[in-house]
């Protein structure tokens, strides 16, 4: 059996073995706990905590007790919602210093086409966001994914907020499966500095500095900066990134507080899509081969984020939140990308040359009212807001097709680069403009001691105008939405809770199909129920939650036309997912995840019905295990964790596949392993080593086609040193 395939027969005893993990970890935490709290209280027992750490922390909490995505005053056990806070003791456990060094960690979360390395980019629960924008993502409650960004630096991130089901009632356009909300890091009114500095495998350099203190007796700043140079096992392809994001704290007299977020980041790297499957078998050629073209330079993405955010007391039950942000993002610079398919001889792959000038434009604003209020005996944490948005994106694409271009090949098995680069003709150059006005009213209830009841509506209204200037055609539409949502728990005991929940979502495409035509707006709908679990003491928690969904008018890949996109119809995802996170005792900490997804086209003129959505597995789960004492030498961490992802589609099954008997191309299912261990010299100086991929594993994370394949990483080994001031 080759190292990079599992069986299907070994699945379950992964799955087993995850399950039986999780549950002597839950047993262990309970068995705990003491017999404390009624249902009244306990949703106040679990916490995030508020203290934030400069620098790399030892002993941070993994649970957390609230989420700010959520924008009510409920606890998170109390919250009709399944909701997963990745916090920052948990990034740094993982030595992640991109966003997806993290997602393999959360329950019902799957890795997607990734833009050849140019931006993140995932499902959730089985649904993945815009292909031309990636995943739904918010910053500090702003939509943080339209336009264009590389793939996030976490040097300013405090916490991931996965915020599971439709959030479309608070945020409008948004994924039914789930989104994300990243909180970055805020002002601390004491000083502090920490500098960071890490080397590694494939010629990695990281330095960070993280900078905090008072300007003045009611003024705070912090400041974070990133520099990284990064090779990899790819020929040919290194990435260098910069990160600057600078926050101020205001503190008026009256008890206004005023906010500014900021962040620059650039990202440099070739293009990379990864290798090429030859008659649907991976492995044919080597992980490291690469498929562009040296020549073509790198691409290109930067990205600016703004926000202003003010709080303003109107009372001591009232308050007034009003926000700003402005967003720019592009892409400029050349790339070889393969055709869709590997020719007959099985080593010679036709490719295209493009020219890519995207860039965005996003201001977007919002205002709410906020207060609680009862009526008899029910308690109403009550929000009301209003939010518009206006957006630009301009696509600029010039590319040669390999029918033009038959001696621009290159061959997998012996391939050789320096080919002369064709000129690219005009292809794409296309203004697509968005406006949305918003109206939402979200009610949370308190009926008693045990009930707690959600309800939500927004109500959208959306233009989207796209101008193709080669052709000189417009295309309008103005969808109106209406998005609900209500949702149910039972604190059952001080401990647990049952609940339930349903809505609806909404989210206008951008881009165009391959004949120029605007894409119709997707609409969906969920239906979730769960139990929720947490210690007494607030440092542990587990949730586990069934849900169905469906979507429809959905977007995928043109099998046809790569790099272009066609409505796919409509979809279906359920399953479960669970996580567990938290203290075992006061040596361990743990965090695991399980998920099972079936999500399938059920409705579609080009695409086979019940076939599997792309890169999406069945079951997957991961495990991350902390230990930390102390010794004469200063105190000490040591741990590790596993992730699995069962086997996937590869890439959008057609219905002609499909009658042709053309075998389903699916990426193999993998197993990775990482260990992780510190030592803190002195209160001021900590080492680190983190090894990732430890058993050296050939594996693939994601794919778009068959010649878009994306392979994980080798083993790497990261030693890094981190001192405070």
């Amino acid at each position: 059996m080759k190292l990079n395939q599992t069986s299907p027969g070994r699945a379950p005893g992964v799955a087993a073995l995850l399950v039986a993990t999780l549950l002597l970890a839950f047993g262990a935490a309970q068995a705990a706990e003491p017999d404390v709290a009624s249902p009244d209280t306990a949703g106040t027992a679990a916490v995030t905590n508020l203290v934030e750490v400069v620098g790399r922390r030892a002993g941070g909490a993994y649970h957390a007790g609230e989420a700010a995505g959520t924008k009510t005053e409920m606890s998170l056990r109390e919250l009709p919602q399944a909701v997963r806070v990745m916090s920052r003791q948990s990034l740094d456990d993982l030595g992640a210093t991109r966003l997806d060094d993290a997602l393999d960690y959360v329950g019902g979360v799957s890795r997607q086409n990734n833009f050849g390395g140019m931006w993140d980019n995932i499902a959730i629960r089985g649904l993945a966001g815009d292909s031309n924008n990636g995943m739904a993502l918010l910053q500090n409650g702003f939509a943080g994914n339209r336009g264009y960004n590389g793939p996030r630096d976490t040097a300013n991130i405090e916490r991931i907020e996965f915020l599971k089901g439709p959030a479309a009632a608070l945020y409008g356009a948004s994924e039914p499966g789930g989104t994300l909300n990243i909180v970055t890091k805020s002002p601390q009114w004491r000083a502090a500095h920490a500098l960071e500095a890490y080397l590694g495998s494939d010629d990695l350099y990281r330095s960070t500095l993280d900078a905090t203190g008072p300007l003045a007796q009611n003024v705070a700043y912090r400041v974070n900066v990133a520099l990284e140079k990064r090779g990899s096992m790819r020929d040919y392809v290194d990435t260098r990134r910069t990160l600057l994001a600078p926050a101020l704290t205001w503190k008026l007299d009256d008890g206004t507080r005023v906010d500014y977020r900021g962040e620059v980041q650039r990202h440099r790297g070739a293009m990379d899509r990864g290798v090429a499957a030859v008659a649907g078998r991976l492995g044919v050629m080597p992980r490291s081969r690469f498929l562009g073209e040296p020549g073509d330079g790198d691409l290109t993405v930067e990205n600016s984020t703004h926000q202003l955010m003010v709080d303003h007391p109107l009372n001591a039950e009232w308050r007034l939140r009003a926000g700003l942000a402005w967003k720019e993002g592009s892409i400029l610079g050349y790339a070889t990308e393969a055709a869709a398919t590997v020719q007959q001889d099985g080593r010679t792959l036709r490719r295209q040359r493009r020219f890519r000038d995207y860039t965005s434009h996003d201001g977007a604003g919002q205002l709410e009212l906020a207060g609680q209020f009862a009526t008899g005996t029910v308690r109403h944490d009550l929000l009301l807001g209003v939010s518009g948005y206006r957006f630009r994106s301009d696509q600029l694409m010039l590319r040669v097709q390999p029918t033009n271009a038959a001696p621009y090949a290159i061959d997998i098995l012996a391939p050789v680069y320096g080919q002369p680069l064709p000129a690219v003709l005009p292809s794409t150059d296309t203004i697509e403009r968005q406006r949305d006005r918003a109206l939402y009213l979200q009610d949370a209830l308190h009926l008693g001691a045990r009930w707690r009841l959600l309800l939500g509506m927004r109500f959208d209204s959306y233009d989207q105008v796209l101008h193709n200037l080669r052709t000189g055609s417009r295309t309008d539409q103005s969808p109106d939405s209406r998005s609900p949502r209500a949702g149910l728990s039972y604190l059952a005991t001080p401990r647990w809770t049952l609940y339930a929940n349903t809505g609806r979502s909404f989210r206008p495409n951008t881009g165009t199909t391959a004949a120029g035509a605007a894409l119709t707006p997707e609409q969906g709908r969920a239906v979730e129920a769960g139990t929720k679990w947490e210690s007494a003491d607030g440092r542990a928690g587990a949730t586990l939650a069934f849900y169905d969904i469906r979507k429809r008018d959905v977007v995928t890949g043109d099998p046809a036309n790569p790099g272009y996109s066609i409505l796919a119809g409509a979809v279906r995802s359920r399953g479960f997912d669970g996580d567990f996170t938290g203290q075992l005792d006061r040596h361990w900490r743990a965090n695991g995840s399980l998920s099972f997804i079936d999500a399938r086209v059920t409705r579609d003129n080009t695409l086979a019905v019940g076939a599997g959505l792309v890169n999406v597995p069945r079951l997957n789960g991961s495990l991350l295990l902390m230990y930390e004492g102390a010794a004469s030498l200063g105190t000490y961490g040591a741990g590790g964790g596993v992730t699995y992802s069962a086997r996937r589609p590869g890439d959008a099954r057609t219905q002609a596949q499909a009658a042709a008997g053309v075998p389903v191309f699916e990426l193999p299912a993998y197993t990775t392993a990482r260990l992780s261990g510190w030592w803190r010299a002195s209160p001021a100086l900590r080492v680190s080593l983190d090894v990732d991929n430890v058993f050296d594993r050939t594996f693939y994370t994601s794919s778009y086609q068959s010649t878009w394949v994306a392979p994980g990483a080798r083993r790497s080994v990261v030693l890094g040193l981190q001192t405070t001031f």
